[in-house]
């Protein structure tokens, strides 16, 4: 133990002093650090805009990149969201898109590109959060890494996530806690962090990142930009780095997130017109194809997940969208799904089927865990009769009838478990299916948590509000989120009731027996 404290303070000390010294290197370069009139024009410009301007000559890639890395040190001085600096290589990488004719012309032609920490990029680590895998360089770069340059773009930072990557939090022993741009009392959301708040504040205007419950999402909700998660096999996640390599109850997918819609789809567009199927044997070989919505259309809402009721500012942000389908004329109807309790119940075994083992296992002595994580540990340490007497505590003590129902399955899974549980997904997926066409819907919405944005902290007890993303990794489905609103402290506050309600847990929310 003594030694694994050593490494893990070791490996902080270097991972910290290394990143600063990059920051330094690339001040030192470019003296003059205030954003120029001509930053500013281009920090002000859409993806579609910048890319057309590069391939016209007016602006290099070199211009743009450091507009753009001008911008984001500023960021990261303020809301600690980078952890690894790819400047001095990025321009090396940006000349090379200049003095290639094929990259000039492709379809993110000296756009900067943010990563999140764990996208693998030859000759830096992708430590995942985790202090044992500092000075771990990457060999060889992913294939959406190799898309992304064949595409033109410069890959310029990398941002931060929280330990475990399984929390809508964004604090890791090893980069430190990042904060939200509009309140830095705030999560900018997780695992995603870090890419959520840069392209808040705008240092960047489109990222990568990687959705397994919401990773994606939750940081677009809680920091106010775009993104999708995208449904299995659609962009290229082999050779990335996991937390839990090889899980595939409920693969993560990377996905896009944006400042702008109109920059998440011309992101999108340009990824899959570079054919991501020759890049990555697991994508599906399915062409960009445009698609105009004309008429009326059959629109779903989904109130409430079973689990956690929406808080005021969410249903609130809900409520607006509704309001202006129908001004529209398109058709709402509320929709009852298959029960998303058993969807949580079903997902969260799968996803921790082996007891947290594996994302728990790289931890060195004395890094620090997430909040929700370290109750999670705290559970699957206790043998399994104590898990029983837990979990009726929970029930008849507590008269918390649905956190007791979730916990009671959450244990280690053995094989024939764990087959069974995929066989349970597979039903659920069908259930899903028969329920959306008998209803006939074209899209469905809902809100992509219950809470706004959570306080540091927060993810210890906050967790059970995850339903309402992590359902449809669970069922794959597409699912994207934009930003609505923002909370008011007048029109959202909680009752003194619903307050001390949510504060207990919602024990009285669920009545099976």
């Amino acid at each position: 133990m003594v030694l694994s404290y050593l490494q893990y303070r070791r490996n902080l000390g270097k991972k910290r002093q290394e990143r600063n010294e990059r920051i330094t290197n690339f001040l030192n370069k470019y003296t003059d650090q205030s954003l120029e009139n001509s930053d500013k024009a281009i920090l002000a410009t859409s993806v579609a805009t910048v890319v057309s301007n590069v391939h016209q000559g007016n602006w290099t890639p070199r211009d743009v990149l450091h507009a753009y890395a001008r911008k984001t040190l500023a960021i990261h001085a303020q809301l600690n969201c980078l952890s690894e600096i790819m400047l001095d290589d990025a321009e090396r990488w940006a000349i090379d898109v200049e003095t290639n004719e094929m990259k000039m012309m492709g379809p993110l032609a000296g756009m900067p590109v943010s990563l999140k920490d764990t996208v693998a990029v030859a000759g830096y680590d992708a430590t995942a959060g985790y202090a044992a895998y500092v000075g771990k360089p990457i060999e060889n770069d992913s294939p959406i890494v190799r898309l992304l340059r064949d595409a033109g773009a410069i890959l310029y930072v990398k941002t931060t996530i929280p330990t475990t990557l399984l929390s809508y939090e964004g604090t890791t022993g090893l980069f430190g806690r990042t904060l939200n741009p509009h309140n830095g009392k705030y999560s900018p959301g997780g695992s995603s962090s870090g890419e959520a708040a840069l392209l808040a504040a705008g240092g960047s205007r489109i990222g990568i990142g990687s959705d397994g419950a919401g990773s994606v999402r939750v940081p677009a909700h809680y920091s106010g930009v775009y993104s999708i998660r995208a449904s299995t096999g659609r962009f290229p996640v082999s050779g990335d780095v996991s937390n839990m390599p090889g899980q595939e109850g409920v693969p993560a997918v990377t996905s896009p997130m944006a400042r702008t819609l109109e920059d998440l789809e011309t992101f999108w567009e340009a990824i899959i017109k570079m054919e991501p199927w020759k890049y990555d044997h697991a994508v599906l070989k399915i062409p960009w194809k445009p698609y105009e919505f004309a008429g009326k259309l059959k629109i779903g809402v989904m109130w409430d997940d079973g689990v956690v009721p929406l808080t005021p500012a969410c249903r609130r942000a809900l409520t607006t969208v509704v309001d202006v389908l129908k001004q529209d004329g398109h058709e709402v109807v509320d929709f009852d799904p298959p029960s998303p309790v058993e969807g949580l119940e079903i997902a969260s075994k799968l996803l921790l089927a082996d007891g947290a083992k594996t994302l728990l296992k790289p931890l060195l002595t004395g890094e620090p865990n997430d909040p929700g994580m370290i109750s999670a540990a705290n559970w699957f340490r206790l043998p399994r009769f104590m898990q029983r007497i837990y979990a009726l505590y929970i029930r008849y003590i507590r008269r918390d009838k649905l956190y007791a129902y979730l916990l009671t399955g959450l244990y280690r899974q053995r094989v024939d478990e764990l087959y069974k549980l995929a066989n349970r997904r597979e039903e659920y997926r069908a259930e899903w299916h028969k329920v959306w066409n008998d209803a006939g819907l074209d899209f469905l919405i809902t809100a992509p948590n219950a809470l706004p944005a959570i306080p540091h902290g927060g993810m210890k007890t906050d967790w059970r509000a995850c339903g309402y993303a992590f359902l449809f990794n669970l069922v794959d489905y597409t699912a994207g989120v934009m930003p609505i609103t923002k909370v008011s402290a007048e029109t959202d506050a909680l009752s003194s009731s619903a307050h001390e309600w949510f504060a207990s847990g919602c024990a009285d929310r669920w009545t099976a027996t």
